[in-house]
C-alpha cells in the first residue's frame, strides 16, 4: 500500500534527523507586563461548606509551585509519582494557609497555629463536621494535623511518619475522636539508588500468546529495582491516632491502598496490593485483595481477591471479569454492593444484560443478593431507601446512557428506564438527582411526598440556564420548580439546602464578577442572600468585550465560540486586528448534539495559566473554545473524516469573525494543548488558513499509540489508513507554516510522550519548516512551576508577535 511505503521512509528519516536540532541556551524569561500582571494576581481561596451551611473553611494557596519544588526527588513507579524523601505524591498541589468564615458574614476569622510550611493538603471533614484533618509536608516527611472549627485553631497529632504515597493516608472513625492512619513501617528498608546500582542481568519481557492490547501507559515499572522500590514506598502500618496525639497499632504492615468505613462505623473495608507486579500496566491492575474488618481490627470476610490483570478484552467498554465498583450502601448501616460483568468483561460478546448488581448485609456470611441487571455497562448508583434507588449504565460506542428506577428489595419488580439519552445531547440532559445527608451521616436521595429532585446545568440554545426540578415517582413526570434567567448572570446550583422550603445554595458569576455563593429561596420573592464576598482579582481585563458567537459549518452544522476583543476596541472603526484561535476537537455520533452551545457569555473570565485570553491585552482578537466537532454517524466513525472536518471547522470560525469585521484573516494563529496540539499540527499541514500555530504537549505520530488513542477504539492494524492520515508526522513535508512546539520533559499522559514533540521537531527541521521546540524541565502534561509558566507565556508572545501581528 502506498501509505505504508511512505511510512517506512518516514521511519528511516526519523533515525537520520534525530539529534539534528540546533540548541539554544536560554534562561527562564518573563512575558510582557500586561500578561505578568494577570498571572501574578492573588489567588482567591477555595471554599468548603459544612452540611449545615453555617461554617466556611477557606483554603488559601499560591498560584504556582516553584521550579525548585519540582526539582525535589521523584520516583515514577507503576503510575505513581512519589517524593521518596517526604513520602507523598511529588505532584501534590498544596494549600498555604487556612481561615474561616461564618455563612453570610464578610469578615474572615483567623486560624491560630497554622503550620508555616505552606504545604498543606488532604483536608477531610470529621463525621460531625466539627473538625478537619489534614496533612502537613515538612522536609523529612508528612505530619497529621487537625483543625478545630469552633476554636479556630490547628493542632499537630503526629510526627512526620505518614505514608501518603498511595490512596488516602487517613480516615476518620465514626466517633469523631480517632483516625485510622497509614504510617511508614518501623523497619522500612532503604531504597535502591538506580544511578549507582550495578545490573545483575538483562531485562526480559515475554508474551505467552495472549493479546494484551493496553494503552501506552507511562511511569511503569521497568526492572527488579523498580519493583523493590515500589514495594518499599507503598508498604504501610495502620495505627489509630486520637485527638491527643496518642497512637496505637491497629494492623500489621501491608501494601494498603484504600480504606472505607461503613456508614455506621462498625466495619471498615480495606484494600491491599499483592504480587507479582507488572511492567505492562499500572498498579490499579496489580493483584489486590479487599477485606472487611470490624472497627477493632478483626478480619470478618475477604470480599475480593483478584489476580494480576495484564490482559483485558479490546474496547472502551471492556472491564474486569472480577467483581468491581465495591462500595458501601449509603442508605444502610453496613451493607456492601458491587457489580459483576455478565459478558466476561468483553463488549464483543452478545448478551441481553451486560452487568449484574449484588448486595451483601453484615455480618457478610450469607449469599450475595442480586438486585439489578443492566442492559449496558453499569456506571453508578444513588441510594434512596429499601424501595427506591437510581442506577445508570452507559455504552460508549453509541454514546447511550440509561437511568433506572428500581426497588433494591424486590428483584421481581421490573426496573423502569426513566431516562434514555445520548450523553452528548446536553440540551436534553435531565440533570442529577439531589441527595441529602441522612441519620448515618451519608448521602441518599432527597424524597418528599413521592417526589425526587433534580438539578442540572441547563444547556440550551440561549445559553446555560441551571434548573431545579421535581420528579414524581408515581407518574414519572417532571415539574420545573426553578430555572435561572441567564440574562445577565450565570447562577449554578451548588447544593439544595431544603427542597421543601425551596432553599438553594447557588454560585453566581458574570464575566467580570468573581463567582460568589448565595442562598436563594425560590418560593419567596426576595433577592438571593450573599454569603461570600470574593473580589475580582483581574481588574485589568474587566472592560474587555466578550460574547458567544454562533455560526455554521459548510455542511450546515451549528458551531459556536467565545469571542474576546481588547478593552479599547472601537466598534465603529472596526480596525482589523490579528487573531488567535484556541480549540480542542471532540467526537460525536450525531450532528444534532455536536452543534449544541455548551457555554455562557456570563462565565467569569478567568485567565488560567494555559489560557489564551492573555493576548486580548496585547491587541489580539481571541476566539477561545471554538467548537471543533468531529462527527461520525451510523456505521461511520468520527475519525474517518477527521482532517476534512478539522479544516471545515477552522474555516467556518475564521469566516464568522471576519464577517463581523474584526480581523485581518491573513494574520490568524491557531493553538491547542494535548489533543488540541494534535489538531493544530494537522491544520497547519493541510490548509493555508493560518499564519502560525502553537502546539503544547501533543502527540503527532499515531503509530506510536497503536492500540487506540483519544476516542479511537480501533488499533493501527485495523485502521492503518486512519492512523496514517491523522498523523501530522507522516505529512511533515507539507508543513511550511511557523509552529511553536512546547512540551513538558516529564509528561506522563498516556500517548503524549515527550518523544512525540522531539521526533516531530526533527522531521520538520529536516524538511525545512520554520519550527521551534521548547522542552520544559520537570514539567508534566500540565505545567505547574511559575518559572515554566512565565517562560511558556513569553515564548508564545514572541511567536505571535513575530509571525502573526508583525507578519511579513
Amino acid at each position: 500500500m502506498k501509505f505504508l511505503k511512505k511510512l517506512t521512509v518516514f521511519c528511516l528519516l526519523s533515525l537520520v534527523w534525530y539529534g539534528a536540532a540546533a540548541q539554544v541556551d536560554i534562561e527562564y524569561q518573563k512575558p510582557p507586563q500586561e500578561i505578568l500582571e494577570l498571572i501574578d494576581a492573588p489567588a482567591v481561596p477555595s471554599a468548603s461548606f459544612d452540611a449545615k451551611n453555617e461554617n466556611i473553611v477557606l483554603l488559601h494557596r499560591n498560584q504556582f509551585k516553584s521550579i525548585a519544588e519540582l526539582s525535589e526527588p521523584e520516583l515514577r513507579l507503576a503510575g505513581l509519582r512519589i517524593n521518596p524523601v517526604t513520602n507523598i505524591g511529588s505532584r501534590t498541589r498544596y494549600f498555604s494557609n487556612i481561615s474561616l468564615m461564618k455563612v453570610g458574614k464578610p469578615d474572615e476569622i483567623k486560624v491560630s497555629n497554622v503550620p508555616t510550611t505552606e504545604r498543606l493538603a488532604n483536608f477531610t471533614w470529621s463525621p460531625d463536621q466539627s473538625k478537619m484533618a489534614f496533612t502537613n509536608t515538612v522536609a523529612e516527611g508528612v505530619e497529621l494535623w487537625v483543625l478545630d472549627i469552633n476554636e479556630a485553631t490547628c493542632k499537630k497529632l503526629t510526627d512526620a511518619k505518614l505514608n501518603a504515597n498511595i490512596g488516602a493516608a487517613f480516615e476518620w472513625f465514626e466517633d469523631n475522636s480517632r483516625l485510622l492512619v497509614k504510617m511508614l513501617p518501623a523497619d522500612k528498608k532503604p531504597l535502591i539508588d538506580k544511578s549507582t546500582a550495578v545490573p545483575t542481568g538483562p531485562k526480559v519481557s515475554v508474551s505467552d500468546g495472549k493479546k494484551a492490547q493496553n494503552r501506552t501507559y507511562q511511569d511503569l515499572l521497568i526492572d527488579k529495582a523498580d519493583e523493590y522500590n515500589f514495594k518499599q514506598l507503598v508498604l504501610s502500618t495502620l495505627y489509630t491516632v486520637d485527638l491527643a496525639g496518642n497512637t496505637s497499632l491497629w494492623k500489621e504492615t501491608a501494601m494498603y491502598t484504600g480504606m472505607s468505613f461503613s456508614p455506621d462505623g462498625e466495619y471498615i473495608m480495606i484494600s491491599t496490593l499483592g504480587e507479582p507486579f507488572s511492567y505492562l500496566v499500572t498498579y490499579n491492575r496489580f493483584p489486590s485483595k479487599t477485606t472487611i474488618y470490624d472497627k477493632s481490627g478483626q478480619s470478618v470476610k475477604v470480599i475480593r481477591d483478584v489476580p494480576l490483570e495484564e490482559v483485558r478484552p479490546k474496547g472502551f467498554m471492556s472491564t474486569t471479569k472480577e467483581i468491581r465498583s465495591l462500595r458501601w450502601r449509603s442508605d444502610k448501616p453496613s451493607t456492601i454492593f458491587y457489580a459483576k460483568a455478565l459478558d466476561g468483561g468483553d463488549p464483543a460478546v452478545e448478551v441481553d444484560f451486560r452487568d449484574e448488581l449484588f448486595t451483601l448485609d453484615a455480618p457478610f456470611t450469607g449469599e450475595p443478593k442480586s438486585i439489578l441487571k443492566t442492559q449496558q455497562r453499569f456506571n453508578r448508583i444513588t441510594w434512596g431507601n429499601d424501595a427506591v434507588a437510581i442506577a445508570t449504565d452507559e455504552w460508549w460506542n453509541t454514546r447511550n446512557q440509561k437511568t433506572y428506577l428500581f426497588n433494591p428489595s424486590d428483584v421481581t419488580a421490573e426496573p423502569v428506564v426513566i431516562f434514555d439519552r445520548n450523553v452528548n445531547d446536553r440540551y436534553n440532559d435531565p440533570g442529577s438527582f439531589v441527595t441529602t445527608k441522612n441519620e448515618l451521616g451519608t448521602y441518599t436521595l432527597e424524597m418528599n411526598n413521592n417526589k425526587l429532585y433534580l438539578t442540572g446545568r441547563g444547556y440550551s440554545p440561549e445559553g446555560m440556564r441551571p434548573f431545579f426540578d421535581a420528579y414524581d415517582l408515581k407518574t414519572g413526570e417532571t415539574e420545573r420548580l426553578w430555572r435561572a434567567s441567564g440574562e445577565t448572570t450565570l447562577e449554578n446550583i451548588y447544593r439544595v439546602i431544603d427542597a421543601q422550603k425551596g432553599e438553594l445554595l447557588t454560585r453566581v458569576e458574570t464575566n467580570t464578577q468573581y463567582p460568589n455563593y448565595y442562598i436563594r429561596n425560590i418560593k419567596k420573592r426576595i433577592a438571593p442572600k450573599p454569603i461570600t464576598f470574593f473580589k475580582n482579582p483581574y481588574q485589568s481585563i474587566a472592560n474587555i468585550h466578550k460574547e458567544i458567537i454562533n455560526y455554521k459549518r459548510e455542511d450546515g452544522l451549528d458551531l459556536s465560540g467565545t469571542l474576546y476583543l481588547p478593552a479599547d476596541y472601537d466598534m465603529d472603526k472596526k480596525e482589523k486586528l490579528p487573531m488567535i484561535m484556541w480549540a480542542y476537537p471532540r467526537e460525536y455520533k450525531d450532528k444534532s448534539a455536536a452543534g449544541q452551545v455548551t457555554t455562557s457569555p456570563h462565565t467569569f473570565t478567568y485567565p488560567s495559566y494555559g489560557s489564551i485570553i492573555f493576548w486580548v491585552t496585547r491587541g489580539y482578537v481571541v476566539l477561545d473554545g471554538a467548537a471543533f466537532p468531529i462527527v461520525g454517524e451510523g456505521e461511520k466513525e468520527p475519525n474517518d473524516s477527521f482532517r476534512e472536518q478539522l479544516v471545515a471547522n477552522a474555516k467556518a470560525a475564521i469566516d464568522a469573525v471576519d464577517n463581523l469585521g474584526y480581523i485581518d484573516r491573513e494574520r490568524v494563529a491557531v493553538g491547542g494543548h494535548s489533543y488540541g496540539a494534535f489538531m493544530t499540527a494537522n491544520l497547519l499541514s493541510h490548509c493555508d488558513l493560518f499564519a502560525a500555530g502553537i502546539a503544547r504537549s501533543g502527540a503527532y505520530n499515531r503509530t506510536l499509540t497503536p492500540f487506540g488513542f483519544q476516542s479511537e477504539e480501533r488499533s493501527y492494524w485495523e485502521a492503518p489508513e486512519v492512523y496514517y492520515t491523522m498523523s501530522p508526522f507522516m505529512h511533515a513535508d507539507k508543513m511550511k507554516t511557523p509552529l511553536l512546539l512546547i512540551h513538558g520533559i516529564a509528561d506522563n499522559n498516556s500517548g503524549t510522550y515527550p518523544m512525540q514533540s522531539e521526533r516531530y521537531f526533527n522531521a520538520l527541521k529536516g524538511l525545512g519548516a520554520p519550527v521551534r521546540l521548547v522542552m520544559l524541565p520537570k514539567e508534566s502534561h500540565g505545567y505547574s512551576a511559575r518559572e515554566s509558566i512565565l517562560h511558556m507565556l513569553w515564548e508564545q508572545d514572541q511567536w505571535l508577535e513575530q509571525y502573526v501581528k508583525n507578519k511579513k
